[in-house]
């Protein structure tokens, strides 16, 4: 395991007096150093900044197609998926993508395909969404930090890309990396992660209809605090398992190294399944906040479901395994 590194970025900045904040926790312990990814913060995202909204990017994505497995509860407003984020290399303050990522550049892209499978090489993304139908998803998305959102994503199923590449018997996994870009990402000037982010999938989580590959948010490409100009979205597990800004995937045949796994192992698991019944040392994950149009801070936490509400469509894919194994 590496050793936690100190990231000097305060977490928290003073809000107006109007508006309650909670501090969020920046060290833990001065022998173990910083761990990051803490809970708290747990505002209205809409009074999170001062600064104006920045405009939704242009143009809509054309021919969306409606999914017919979307969630009918109410939706987090666009503003509040914008201004509400975590994406550490941006800072790790929630305003801080919002904030910190008007320079980043997600055109052009090309993605790396590496690996256990027949077709590899870098493919740029725009050649890769030819012939794919986008759908509009609207899923829950539940934080480690006891808060979540509910988010129309557009995009498509990451089973229809990973199919192109042919992965061959010995692809256990998928490995995703994220752009490493610190002249335009200045959250990586700090070694709050060991930088690029990685993240993993067993390979049938991987192809699992659910998962979902997003290219935009309520009909228009991603912004770049939510991770333009391709992410990852799996809506059974925590939101950091979603890795943001892919440049590459990787089949494998053993477990990859993944970033939050590898710096805290006891607080963040390979799998990060939602399960109320196992809590984060820290703090309980039996409940979560909503972010969404006008929430307060003062209404009431409301339950978390297992496998964050998706356990008819992927609990047997852990079928005899231990429940507590998979957080």
């Amino acid at each position: 395991m590496r050793t936690r590194l100190y990231d000097p970025i305060p977490s928290c900045d003073i809000t107006p007096e109007t508006v309650y904040r909670q501090r969020r926790e920046l060290i833990r312990g001065a022998a173990a150093g910083l761990l990051v990814g803490l809970a708290g913060c747990e505002r209205p995202a809409a009074a999170m900044s001062t600064a104006p909204p920045i405009p939704a990017p242009k143009p809509e994505i054309p021919g969306l197609q409606r999914w017919t497995g979307s969630t009918t509860e109410a939706r987090t407003s666009y503003r509040d998926l914008t201004h509400y984020n975590n994406f550490y290399e941006f800072g790790t303050d929630k305003s801080d993508p919002a904030e910190r990522s008007g320079s980043f550049r997600p055109r052009p892209w090309s993605v790396e395909i590496a690996g256990a499978a027949e077709v590899t090489g870098r493919f740029d993304l725009d050649d890769l969404l030819k012939g794919i139908a986008l759908e509009e998803r609207i899923y829950r998305l539940r934080c480690v930090e006891a808060w979540s959102m509910v988010v129309p994503w557009n995009g498509f199923p990451l089973a229809t890309l990973l199919r192109r590449f042919k992965p061959t018997s010995r692809a256990k996994y998928v490995a995703f990396t994220t752009i490493e870009r610190p002249q335009q990402m200045p959250g990586q000037h700090w070694n709050s992660l060991d930088w690029p982010y990685r993240e993993a999938l067993r390979i049938d989580e991987a192809m699992h209809p659910l998962t979902l590959l997003a290219v935009g948010i309520y009909g228009r490409w991603l912004p770049n605090q939510n991770g333009a100009p391709l992410r990852l979205v799996v809506p059974w597990k925590y939101g950091f398992k979603s890795i943001k800004s892919i440049v590459r995937i990787e089949f494998t045949e053993t477990q990859p190294y993944t970033s939050w796994s590898d710096m805290a192992a006891d607080e963040y698991g390979f799998y990060a399944n939602v399960n109320p019944e196992v809590d984060h040392p820290r703090w309980s994950q039996a409940s979560e906040r909503r972010i969404a149009e006008g929430a307060s801070i003062f209404s009431a936490r409301i339950a978390t479901l297992p496998f964050n509400g998706y356990a008819e469509q992927v609990a047997s894919l852990y079928a005899g395994m231990d429940p507590k194994a998979l957080y």
